[in-house]
């Protein structure tokens, strides 16, 4: 999918149509958004703004929507040959906000992930306006997770490109030449060791805080009930 997309108002306002307009498009099914934020804005990209742009061509030439709408059922609307067929299914994105709620962190924080090239936002805006696929919920938990098993940024950033390497060779191994797919393979497998390492290390600290704290508390409660009996006993004496 294009990265550059238009939100509904830079849309209309790029087109130079109504919002009605715009609506009878969508109701023939001329031409339908490519997605949604999270705040239920619909958007469009540079193949949606290519088509639309067609329609308009043929609207100010004298055909009619429907005569358009026959145009498009036989024929289609001329685009960009290396533009990816669109799907019927409107994807919904998350609003950098929304996936800061989602992750339990501060937007600012989902900003400067994507500054240092952690994370990369699916699509934005001309005016800025970052948004993100479902997937980056998880994603940015699994980040969250690192930086508190003390791994700084630049550890971070490594990681997240052998991931990206991992799904570039997963959906095509060809890529990349044999030997380069071995190296990178190996040096993934060595990451993947060493956060066994750390997580093993972890599960033995929270076994140790898990017992200490569980002890403290009971050692605690039981303090407590002696204070306790102490107020009474002196309230006796009395």
């Amino acid at each position: 999918m294009d990265k550059k997309m238009l939100l509904r108002d830079e849309f209309l306002a790029r087109l130079g149509i109504t919002e009605s307009e715009l609506k009878e498009w969508q109701d023939l099914k001329l031409l339908m958004p490519d997605g949604i934020t999270s705040e239920n804005v619909s958007f469009f990209t540079k193949r949606s703004i290519e088509k639309a742009q067609k329609i308009k061509e043929l609207v100010n030439i004298g055909y009619g929507f429907r005569e358009i709408q026959r145009i498009v059922k036989k024929v289609g609307l001329p685009v960009r040959e290396n533009s990816e067929e669109k799907s019927d299914k409107v994807n919904k994105y998350l609003t950098v906000g929304l996936l800061a709620e989602r992750v339990g962190v501060s937007p600012r924080t989902i900003k400067h992930w994507e500054d240092k090239g952690i994370i990369e936002s699916d699509m934005r805006s001309e005016g800025g306006f970052r948004l993100y696929s479902e997937i980056y919920t998880y994603l940015c938990k699994l980040i969250r997770d690192l930086q508190l098993f003390g791994y700084s940024l630049e550890e971070i950033k490594e990681t997240s490109d052998l991931f990206r390497d991992f799904l570039v060779m997963e959906k095509n191994l060809e890529r990349y030449p044999i030997e380069e797919n071995e190296k990178k393979f190996d040096v993934m497998l060595k990451k993947i060791e060493k956060f066994y390492e750390k997580i093993d290390l972890f599960k033995n600290g929270i076994e140790r805080w898990d017992e200490l704290l569980t002890k403290k508390r009971k050692e605690i409660l039981s303090l407590k009930q002696q204070n306790k009996k102490r107020k009474k006993s002196k309230g006796k004496k009395k």
